[in-house]
């Protein structure tokens, strides 16, 4: 386990390193970096802040962060006016558009979680959990773009709802709130680049990678046991008491006169919506796969004894 990590932390530690600086750094152009990489890199994570399409949105994103709350407003009016519009309408199946929508997300992810997920190891390795939690550098070079992705990604992602609303699916609190919501506190977390956003960010990229690629191939009919979902949920609910974890760290630090670059008022908002998030997941859990099953259990027992 330890070489394993001392693998990814040199990983990281050549992979940053190289890049770190290219954000910064304003001097140059697209043609004139020569710079040697030791892993590759593509264009658009090294130039992304000079490519104007990028950096004119992640400008957007840092100082439009308000419009975040009208899309949240309008996705709920969108799929409550959805609802009422498909009430005597004949359900759309689109399995095939479900399947490459999800399998898009789960490559994102997947992606994401490869170039996030070394960073806060290595980082953690080098420098301990403060550190992790407390400092913001994340927010720069190669890691610094998929955090700017992670956050714009919850506006696209909210197309997740459109195909439950047009297939008629059962579409329950958790769902909706959920997307609304982190949408707001992504935006809102990124103008001032908080730096609980290193564990938030590469948590949900792992986790978004296997409930994606897990939609996908239910979209496909692939036959998947029960207990992968099971699982998925699970891993919901342990990014949500880490997220609280997270939080509480960043709290006790900043309480005991220690520099941590995260506002008292994103902990606050930010421990509502993990804390809720726990609560919902849970309950969604219990009633899933916990009750359900003893309930089903019961019933299969008192058949028995009615035919005995």
């Amino acid at each position: 386990m330890v070489t394993l990590v001392s693998h990814i932390s040199n990983y990281f530690e050549q992979f940053n390193s190289s890049v770190t600086n290219d954000l910064k750094s304003t001097t140059h152009d697209l043609s004139s970096d020569k710079t040697q990489h030791p892993y590759y890199i593509f264009d658009f994570e090294r130039y992304s802040d000079k490519i104007s399409a990028l950096h004119d949105l992640r400008l957007f994103m840092i100082q439009r962060w308000h419009n975040s709350f009208f899309y949240a407003i309008a996705y709920l009016l969108l799929i409550y006016a959805g609802q009422i519009y498909m009430k005597n309408k004949p359900r759309f199946e689109l399995r095939f558009w479900l399947a490459v929508w999800s399998g898009l997300l789960a490559i994102f992810s997947i992606f994401g979680a490869i170039r996030v997920l070394p960073e806060l190891i290595y980082v953690i390795y080098k420098h301990g959990i403060k550190y992790s939690i407390c400092n913001n550098s994340n927010a720069f070079g190669v890691v610094g773009f998929w955090t700017w992705a992670f956050c714009f990604s919850k506006l696209p992602e909210l197309i997740d709802t459109v195909f439950i609303v047009l297939r008629k699916q059962p579409l329950i609190f958790l769902h909706w709130y959920h997307h609304a919501s982190v949408l707001v506190y992504c935006w809102f977390s990124y103008q001032d680049y908080s730096s609980t956003g290193r564990w938030f960010c590469g948590l949900n990229y792992v986790v978004h990678a296997v409930m994606y690629s897990y939609y996908a191939f239910r979209a496909m009919r692939f036959s998947i046991p029960r207990w992968i979902s099971m699982i998925v949920t699970l891993l919901q609910l342990i990014q949500m008491v880490v997220g609280c974890f997270v939080n509480i760290k960043a709290w006790e630090y900043k309480k005991n006169g220690e520099s941590c670059q995260v506002t008292d008022e994103n902990l606050k908002v930010s421990f509502v919506m993990y804390g809720t998030y726990f609560m919902l997941f849970g309950h969604f859990f219990l009633g899933s796969y916990i009750i359900k099953k003893s309930h089903g259990k019961s019933q299969k027992d008192n058949i028995m004894k009615k035919i005995n």
